[in-house]
């Protein structure tokens, strides 16, 4: 597997102001690893988003879920490059060629994440596998893949790439819109280095707590 982080969790800046994205960032920063900043709050503001998210003392997962054709991809990605991010997500469907280029375009130091399947739509297990043995072919230096389908996509990535698993529940929890979902310990045993939470901690009466909480039960299974 991937060096494992000091800390898995990813942590969804979902709100559509720089305030109330800055508010969690200092609420959360070291309670979480990273914070994914996506499309509702970059369409918002833009680069400035991640500027500002940066500056609050958060590490950034840009969720772009790039997706188009290659040369385009790659200018997208190669625009980003004055952001200091540790990831940038595009989606596998747009195959291998349009994956060669967004790693193109990064450049080094950022980790490009290839979208098998997104977590609200059923899939099977290899398709996912598929989209992940094409991510490794194209460079990608990991994939984000629902729990269910970690341990297969373990296996078609080899130890090296990183896997980022969202849809992730405690046991119990409402699974709301997502529909292939896993508790922190099952996504970790199945070989996941970073997991997306963000209602069990947004929703929860003390937000920090429940990172604390789900953080430990992470790291108890790493450790087991």
């Amino acid at each position: 597997m991937s060096a494992r982080p000091a800390n898995p969790l990813i942590f969804p800046l979902d709100v559509p102001t720089l305030e109330e994205a800055r508010a969690w960032v200092e609420r959360l920063r070291g309670h979480v690893g990273m914070f994914k900043l996506g499309l509702q709050l970059f369409s918002a503001h833009g680069p400035g988003a991640v500027r500002e998210v940066t500056r609050a003392g958060g590490r950034i997962f840009l969720d772009m879920k790039l997706h188009d054709i290659p040369a385009t991809v790659e200018g997208a990605a190669r625009a980003l490059r004055g952001l200091d991010l540790a990831m940038l997500t595009v989606h596998a469907q747009g195959g291998k060629a349009m994956l060669e280029a967004a790693v193109a375009g990064a450049g080094e130091g950022v980790c490009v994440l290839a979208i098998t399947r997104l977590t609200s739509l059923p899939a099977s297990i290899d398709e996912v596998a598929e989209a992940a043995r094409c991510a490794r072919e194209a460079g990608c230096g990991g994939v984000v893949c629902a729990g269910p389908e970690v341990a297969a996509v373990r296996e078609a990535l080899g130890p090296e790439l990183t896997i980022v698993c969202p849809g992730v529940r405690p046991a119990g929890a409402d699974a709301g819109d997502q529909v292939r979902v896993a508790t922190p310990a099952e996504a970790v045993r199945a070989g996941a280095d970073h997991l997306v939470i963000g209602r069990p901690i947004r929703d929860h009466a003390d937000p920090v707590a429940a990172a604390d909480a789900l953080l430990a039960e992470a790291l108890a299974a790493y450790a087991g």
